[in-house]
């Protein structure tokens, strides 16, 4: 495998929707096995061609595969030693945010901390029943299942009411977060200006999916980003975390690249039989040509969104054969990644920070001295009987904790 250089602090990596459609070229359609199986490859060659991330999806419906992301990046992760290991969505809305403060802290042991999630509220409208909720609260539920998320990982003990769930009195979600120090947040949206306002309040990162839109209208979301951020007192603008999205296809001669890519293009269940390929390009950064065509245009993306952290492509969906997909992760990390490295290298002011990494954060957080290990105290599973759930919980004073925690003092 060859060695990750994370030049200028910038992540490079691809991204999946977990999707399972038919090659239009040979009609066949992957089993869901196959296309599972190819998911895992895809992310290891990621990993040995030199890219830093990889982020897979959330689907609860056919024609995608992924329902539970943090068991495929688990397994991922337990072959693999260096690629982060991402979502690209997590749906904040209908997942209970006490599972997923539990599932992504597990992840995040398992991975030993190469791990980082994307919240979103999804595009399936008919997953909001499905989990028992409703769509026309989906902002709504964004926000509270966040805001509960966040005291899940940064407290030992939650007590909570809302309006979407039942209260929580004493509660402890486990495991801890790995070196008391949660997974990094991203906050996803095509569309939505709240979303980009939720990311900016808590100082996480926003993550422009930078797909099916022109530009313009990712620049407004991504602005309105950096200046909330910097409102909210976590930094400059150009301090702002930001990841974005691309798709591209690319062959040695850009003739080619369309002629192999237009039968996946015109049949694709998202954008077939509309605009033509040639449009799509035109209204958005969907780029399918010569690596260097590609270079060109994602080295340039900094000159619309400012100086940006991650860069995530979609280069496995529409049907395209494994074979081909390892193909594009091949120059992808030997032709295209290296020289955008070095060109968004160029001229990076210092004051922009480095993509957010596990160990950079704990580092944040402890200096050089020992980060949290989380070691339960004495406790009948309820969090009420002891002192508190840790043996470096302070007990809460005119509580049960400061109660218990005096008569086993005395």
């Amino acid at each position: 495998m060859s060695e990750i250089t994370e030049t200028a602090g910038m992540q490079f990596g691809i991204m999946t929707v977990s999707d399972i459609t038919q090659d239009p070229t040979t009609g066949i359609t992957p089993s869901e096995r196959e296309r599972i199986q190819a998911t895992v490859t895809i992310a290891k060659h990621a990993e040995e061609v030199g890219l830093d991330v990889m982020a897979i999806g959330e689907h609860h419906n056919p024609p995608f595969w992924s329902s539970s992301p943090t068991t495929t990046l688990a397994y991922i992760a337990a072959q693999t030693e260096r690629i982060i290991l991402s979502t690209s969505t997590t749906l904040i809305t209908t997942n209970d945010p006490v599972k997923i403060a539990e599932d992504y802290a597990m992840l995040q042991h398992l991975a030993e901390g190469r791990t980082d999630l994307m919240l979103g509220r999804g595009n399936t409208g008919p997953v909001y029943p499905w989990f028992g909720q409703d769509i026309r609260q989906g902002l709504p539920l964004a926000i509270e299942n966040y805001a509960l998320l966040r005291q899940l990982w940064d407290n030992d003990v939650v007590d909570w009411e809302g309006k979407f769930r039942t209260p929580l009195q004493g509660f402890t979600s486990t495991p801890r977060p790995l070196d008391g120090v949660s997974p990094f947040v991203w906050h996803g949206s095509i569309r939505t200006p709240e979303i980009a306002e939720q990311a900016a309040y808590y100082g996480d990162g926003f993550f422009a999916n930078n797909i099916f839109w022109p530009k313009e209208h990712y620049q407004r979301l991504i602005e309105l980003y950096r200046q909330r951020y910097a409102h909210y007192g976590h930094g400059t603008p150009e301090q702002a975390i930001v990841g974005i999205g691309g798709q591209v296809f690319m062959a040695a001669k850009s003739q080619d690249a369309v002629n192999a890519f237009r039968p996946y293009f015109d049949n694709a269940p998202v954008y077939g039989h509309g605009p033509s390929m040639e449009d799509f390009s035109e209204m958005t950064p969907l780029t399918v040509g010569s690596p260097q065509q590609v270079i060109d245009r994602y080295a340039g993306m900094r000159d619309f969104y400012g100086d940006f952290q991650r860069q995530l492509f979609l280069v496995d969906h529409a049907g395209l054969p494994l074979k081909t997909v390892l193909e594009q992760l091949d120059i992808l990390g030997g032709e295209v990644v290296p020289v955008l490295r070095k060109e968004l290298a160029k001229n990076r002011p210092a004051s922009v920070p480095d993509a957010p990494t596990h160990a950079a954060r704990v580092k944040a957080v402890y200096g050089d001295g020992p980060a949290r290990e989380a070691r339960p105290g004495m406790n009948r599973g309820d969090n009420l009987t002891v002192g508190g759930p840790y043996q470096d919980t302070p007990p809460r004073a005119g509580s049960a904790f400061g109660a218990a925690a005096t008569r086993q003092g005395a």
